[in-house]
C-alpha cells in the first residue's frame, strides 16, 4: 500500500485493523541525546575550551551573538555526533539539544537579535565557514573573516591534553609516527599524484601515544613519508620534557621513517630511543640465511608458522653514518619465506621481544582509520591548504573528545574498547523529547533504549571526574 500525504497527516500500511497514521507534531525531539555525555567530558577536561583559546577573534564584540567557543563547540560536537558537513548545520542550528551542548542560555533561540534568526539558537554554515577560511593575516580591519587560528597554539594544545591525562609522569612512553593517504577529488591547493596510492592526495603525518593523538599535520604528498618528522617530534618531545624531564621516550615507526636524519636526532637526544622497521634487501636476507632454513625445517615439521630471530650489527653502504643494531625475523609461512627486519637504538632485551614490541605499532593504524572513517579526517575539500589543515584539526579535536569519553566514561564497561562509530551508535544516538521551561531543560530519553544501565554507569564515571583547572 502506498503512502498518502496531505501536508499534515501521513497514512501508512495498517496493522491488523488499526490505522497507522503519522504527523510531524512531536515538538522538540532529538536523535542525539547521548551527546550530553560529551558535554560531561568537556566539563571534566576543557578540551573544547582549550582548543577555542587557540583562535584570535577580531570581530566587533558588540555585534557578536556566537562566541568563538560557541562556534568551535558547535563544529566539534557536530563531528562527534556524525555530522561531517557544514551544510548540516543549517538544520542543526534549530536543535535545542545541540544548543544545550554548546552552552547556549537560550536553547530555543527565542531572543535572537534578528527576526529571521529566531528559533535558531546556533550559527549557520556561513558563520561556521569563517573558522576555516579566515586567512592568517586577517585583523580587525578585515571585512568578513576575522577569526584567526594560531597553528602553533593548536600544536601545543594536543600535547597539553595528552599531558593532562596523566596524574603522574610515566616511566616510559612510546610515540608512534606514521603517514597515510588522504585522497582528494577536486583541485585543492597542494594536491599531488602519489604513485604508491595511485591517486591525488595529501599525506598527513600522525603522532600517537597509545590512543592519545599528539599531532595531525597535513602535508602535500610529493614528499618522503618521513618529511618533517624530526621537526614535529622535536617540538613534541621538547614540550613533554617541560613536564616530564625523566620520562624515557621511544619513537616507533615503519620503514618509511628509517632515515639517517631521524635516527641521528634520536641518538643525539638524551632519553630518546627509536624502533623502526627496516626495508629488506639482499644483504640483510643473506645475514639470516641459516635462520630462514631453520624456520623452513620447523614449519615442515610442525605445519604451523615458524619464526627464528637473529640480532646483528649492520650499516648501509652509503646512507647511514654508523653501524646500528638490527633484528631479523626469519619466518616461514604456508606461502613461503617471510623475512622481516627492524633497527633500534634500544640496548638489551631478547631479540624476539624487541621485534614483537615493534609489531605493536599496528594499533596506531587502527586509530588513524578510526579518525578518518568515523570522524571525517579525510573531509579536506576546501580549496585552500590552510583551510584543510584547520578541518583536520577540528576532526582531531573531535577524536580527542570521543577518546576522552572512552577513557574516562567507558572504563569498566563492555564498551571500554569501542571505536568512535560504536560509541556513537550505542551511546550518543538516543531519541529524546526536549522541553525548555524557565528553570529546567527536561530531556525525556526514549524508554526503550537498550543500553540504559551502561549509560548510567558512564554518567556516574564522568560525574566522578574532578574537573580540570586551566
Amino acid at each position: 500500500m502506498g503512502t498518502e500525504c496531505n501536508g499534515k497527516r501521513m497514512r501508512f500500511q495498517g496493522l491488523f485493523g488499526r490505522e497507522v497514521v503519522g504527523k510531524f507534531d512531536g515538538g522538540s525531539i532529538t536523535s542525539d541525546a547521548g551527546g550530553l555525555l560529551l558535554r560531561e567530558v568537556e566539563r571534566a577536561t576543557k578540551i573544547i575550551g582549550q582548543f577555542a583559546a587557540c583562535f584570535r577573534d577580531y570581530r566587533d564584540r558588540e555585534s557578536v551573538e556566537h562566541t568563538v567557543y560557541d562556534l568551535v563547540a558547535q563544529r566539534v560536537y557536530g563531528l562527534a555526533l556524525g555530522y561531517e558537513d557544514l551544510n548540516d548545520h543549517d538544520e542543526l542550528r534549530r536543535d535545542p539539544l545541540l544548543a544545550v551542548l554548546v552552552g547556549k542560555g537560550d536553547p530555543l533561540g527565542e531572543d535572537r537579535l534578528r527576526a529571521q534568526d529566531r528559533g535558531k539558537a546556533l550559527a549557520g554554515k556561513s558563520t561556521l565557514n569563517r573558522l576555516e577560511l579566515t586567512p592568517a593575516e586577517a585583523s580587525e580591519k578585515s571585512r568578513y573573516k576575522k577569526i584567526v587560528v594560531d597553528q602553533e597554539a593548536v600544536d601545543r594544545f594536543f600535547v597539553n591534553v595528552f599531558l593532562q591525562s596523566y596524574e603522574t609522569a610515566p616511566e616510559e612512553i612510546v610515540l608512534d609516527v606514521d603517514a597515510t593517504d588522504d585522497p582528494l577529488h577536486g583541485r585543492q591547493e597542494g594536491r599531488f599524484f602519489h604513485g604508491y596510492y595511485r591517486c591525488y592526495c595529501y599525506l598527513p603525518l600522525y603522532v600517537f601515544c597509545g590512543e592519545h593523538l599528539l599531532c595531525a599535520r597535513l602535508r602535500e604528498s610529493g614528499i618522503d613519508a618521513s618529511h618533517g618528522a624530526v621537526e614535529e617530534l622535536s617540538r613534541i618531545v621538547g614540550q613533554i620534557r617541560e613536564r616530564w624531564p625523566q620520562t624515557k621516550i621511544v619513537i616507533r615507526g615503519d620503514s618509511g621513517f628509517c632515515r639517517e636524519e631521524l635516527m641521528s636526532w634520536c641518538e643525539g637526544e638524551k632519553g630518546v630511543d627509536y624502533l623502526f622497521g627496516l626495508a629488506k634487501n639482499s644483504r640483510l636476507i643473506e645475514s639470516i640465511e641459516s635462520e630462514l632454513e631453520e624456520a623452513r625445517v620447523e614449519f615442515e615439521r610442525s605445519g604451523s608458522a615458524a619464526r627464528v630471530y637473529k640480532e646483528f650489527r649492520y650499516s648501509t653502504l652509503e646512507s647511514w653514518s654508523r653501524e646500528r643494531r638490527v633484528i631479523g625475523k626469519a619466518e616461514h609461512l604456508s606461502k613461503g619465506s617471510n623475512p622481516r627486519f627492524v633497527t633500534t637504538s634500544l640496548s638489551g632485551g631478547e631479540a624476539g621481544r624487541v621485534y614483537e614490541r615493534y609489531c605493536a605499532r599496528g594499533e596506531m593504524e587502527n586509530r588513524i582509520k578510526e579518525q578518518q572513517l568515523y570522524l571525517f579526517a579525510d573531509r579536506t575539500s576546501t580549496a585552500k591548504f590552510r583551510g584543510n589543515q584547520i578541518r583536520l584539526s577540528f576532526s582531531s579535536v573531535a577524536y580527542v573528545l570521543v577518546h576522552g569519553l572512552r577513557r574516562l566514561g567507558l572504563r569498566g564497561t563492555k564498551l571500554s574498547r569501542a571505536q568512535a562509530h560504536t560509541i556513537r551508535e550505542k551511546l550518543l544516538k538516543i531519541g529524546a523529547q526536549i522541553r525548555v521551561t524557565v528553570r529546567k531543560v527536561w530531556i525525556s530519553l526514549a524508554g526503550g533504549y537498550p543500553y540504559e544501565e551502561v549509560f548510567r554507569r558512564v554518567m556516574a564515571n564522568l560525574r566522578g571526574v574532578r574537573p580540570l583547572r586551566c
